[in-house]
């Protein structure tokens, strides 16, 4: 169930060192016979950009969106590492494309890790055909896990279609909004589809999944979504695509929230009769990321007031009067004043990992719904030191 689930594709994940533990550090993602295939890519829209974002840009562009491989390291994210960074995102292409014999420009490049690190290439350049020489069909499992930092289980999906198939691998556990996530995905799929139309597919699957993701409200230098198209399986229905595209991603994106640093709640919260989508998103978004709120999830807490004055403070049009506020199906707010609940019912939903919250806003038509998680303890712990 990966990227390799789909037929044409090969994978492999390897240590070449990167990570002091000994884990599994360098993925590749190829096609089996090295040939280049329809790419397309959504990319981090932070300035403060890494140099594997530049050069999958890059090369995206020379090619006119034709790829055979995208090479990943995790352990250091060659972010913040000037004009050397570009040379070794570079070298890692072209090492990459030596052993697979195709083009430097037909490899992509991701890396996550830690930022203002300059890479240890001699460990990645001798890595390299070592992952190469591992490439399997089987290989998706060891490729994902090979790129997890501070994620807990590797990230796999796979999503069929009518006539085809759509793979995928991801990471991700934190600095998860405002667009995509400290992510990386590799997507596959043997359906016919040209460059221009993936990458019009990818940015809806990303803005209807990634985009709706958040946990901390950082967002990250690298973050990087990837799709592979080999075109085996024939012209497949472009909406039929965009489906099982979104699916993988959005798929993808709950497990990130599921394995979200420290996170003990995943809270699917929508938003509904706002003016507006746009003001739904922006009520969602403030209430998702607000810290207060965070807390009262991980104390189990359906305290409502929270919420409100979230939504309140949001910019949007809002009347105390009209908003209602539920837990697992349970108004809690309703009329501007608190509701009689089955306690017993509320208590075991907010006790459980998953959170249902719906907050209508009574002002119109617009929705919004967005994945995000609570702030624990284990959150600080692991994000208090950068060594």
């Amino acid at each position: 169930m990966s990227v390799t689930s789909v037929p044409g594709f090969v994978a492999a994940g390897t240590t070449c060192g990167l990570k002091p533990s000994g884990a599994p550090d360098l993925a590749l993602v190829a096609t089996a016979d090295g040939a280049p295939v329809t790419a397309a890519g959504v990319f981090t829209s932070n300035k403060m950009t890494a140099a594997p974002v530049l050069a999958c840009r890059a090369h995206l562009a020379a090619t006119g969106g034709r790829a055979a491989a995208v090479v990943l390291n995790s352990g250091n994210a060659n972010a913040a590492t000037g004009v050397q960074g570009l040379a070794d995102a570079g070298a890692m292409a072209a090492a990459t494309a030596a052993e697979l014999g195709c083009a430097p420009d037909e490899v992509l490049v991701c890396s996550t890790g830690w930022i203002g690190y300059p890479l240890p290439m001699d460990l990645l350049l001798a890595g390299i055909p070592e992952a190469v020489a591992a490439l399997a069909a089987d290989g998706g499992a060891a490729a994902a896990e090979a790129i997890m930092t501070t994620d807990t289980v590797a990230k796999t999906t796979v999503v069929s279609g009518e006539g085809f198939t759509v793979g995928g691998i991801a990471k991700g556990a934190a600095m998860l909004e405002p667009n995509m996530a400290t992510m990386l995905a590799v997507l596959t799929t043997d359906a016919e589809v040209d460059p221009a139309t993936a990458t019009d597919l990818l940015r809806a699957a990303v803005g209807t999944s990634f985009n709706c993701l958040t946990v901390d409200g950082a967002e990250s230098t690298n973050d990087t979504v990837l799709l592979l198209a080999s075109g085996t399986a024939g012209p497949v229905d472009a909406d039929a695509l965009g489906t099982a595209l979104a699916d993988a991603c959005a798929s993808l994106a709950v497990q990130m929230a599921d394995d979200a640093e420290g996170s003990t709640k995943t809270v699917f919260l929508a938003v509904t009769g706002a003016a507006s989508d746009a003001e739904a998103a922006k009520g969602a978004r403030d209430t998702a990321n607000c810290q207060l709120v965070k807390c009262s999830w991980y104390g189990e807490d359906p305290y409502w007031g929270r919420i409100a004055a979230e939504m309140g403070a949001a910019g949007i049009a809002f009347d105390p009067d009209t908003i209602t506020i539920s837990y697992g199906g349970q108004a809690v707010y309703a009329g501007g004043e608190a509701q009689p609940v089955d306690e017993a019912a509320l208590r075991a939903h907010m006790a459980g990992r998953t959170l249902d919250l719906d907050v209508d806003l009574g002002q119109g038509d617009g929705t919004a719904r967005i994945v995000t998680t609570d702030l624990s303890h284990a959150y600080v712990d692991e994000n208090m030191q950068t060594s």
